[in-house]
């Protein structure tokens, strides 16, 4: 029996190994990308390691345009979302989860029906709502003569503040508590309200950093609802300024737009390292009860 445990162990070793490696194969191929010359990476002998190691191409990549703007956008619209995502998913799950009323299952269905619809479809009317918002940008209050949210940083956030995959999780996350923790916060005279706010929230660290690394991830890596909303350079976020500044009808300049890709995923990795804890923690429990 020890040897067959010591066997499966290894097995399990070597495949996770190989995934890994597969996992990070392309990050590798990207870095080793962005230090190479442009002769070197259109060459048709393909090399993985570069003869000249140019670090100055990361210097060179951040000269091309105001980047400490378009990361800036990008960090604001994307920790604004996060915040205001976390709190509308986590209340609406607790409703869910927690509070009984007519009609709960079938709202809940109606969301789980939103997570069947692929964003693709939604883009055009979500794009025409925004655009024809009534007092918004010069609008009328028919919504015509402006321009909306185009161009603003609502117009980024309010599309991913809310989404039925993030009250999912809350709501099966907050069915794992047991039904005489409602009741001890009844006994203590807490509402409905004060319960989640004491009780529920604090206890909500797994189930909401799993969120936030999902919902950072998501909007801070999205290029086309951004691309459609935002028409002025200095709005620009660092996913449309990646392939605005170094791509062009002629020729892509592979090395730079390397090392600025490298430069923008850096934050997700260290926000993954500091909520990673939380983040299987999360995952895990939210299996436990379906």
């Amino acid at each position: 029996m020890k040897i067959q445990k010591k066997r499966k162990k290894i097995f399990i070793l070597i495949c996770t190994t190989v995934l890994l490696l597969l996992v990070l194969m392309p990050f590798f191929l990207m870095l080793l990308t962005s230090l190479k010359t442009m002769p070197e990476i259109m060459s048709p002998k393909f090399k993985v390691f570069p003869e000249k190691w140019l670090f100055s191409n990361y210097a060179d990549a951040m000269k091309r345009g105001n980047w400490p703007r378009y990361m800036g956008n990008t960090l604001f619209v994307t920790g604004t979302t996060v915040i205001i995502s976390l709190i509308i998913n986590s209340l609406a799950g607790y409703s869910f989860a927690r509070i009984s009323f007519r009609g709960r299952n079938v709202l809940f269905f109606f969301a789980l029906i939103g997570m069947m619809v692929p964003a693709q479809v939604t883009m055009i009317p979500v794009f025409i709502i925004l655009k024809n918002f009534p007092l918004v940008g010069g609008n009328s209050i028919l919504g015509a003569g402006g321009t909306g949210f185009i161009n603003t940083y609502a117009g980024l956030i309010l599309p991913y503040i809310a989404g039925p995959f993030g009250v999912f999780l809350c709501r099966q996350f907050y069915m794992n508590f047991p039904a005489s923790l409602d009741d001890a916060a009844k006994m203590d005279g807490c509402s409905r309200f004060t319960a989640y706010l004491r009780i529920y929230f604090p206890l909500s660290k797994p189930i909401l950093a799993t969120l936030a690394v999902l919902k950072a991830t998501q909007t801070w890596n999205d290029y086309m609802w951004p691309l459609i909303m935002i028409n002025k350079e200095d709005m620009m976020t660092a996913q449309v300024a990646v392939v605005t500044k170094f791509t062009s009808e002629m020729s892509i300049q592979w090395n730079l737009l390397m090392a600025a890709t490298a430069i923008i995923i850096s934050p997700l990795f260290v926000l993954f390292l500091f909520t990673q804890k939380y983040f299987v923690e999360g995952i895990v429990t939210t299996g436990i009860k379906g």
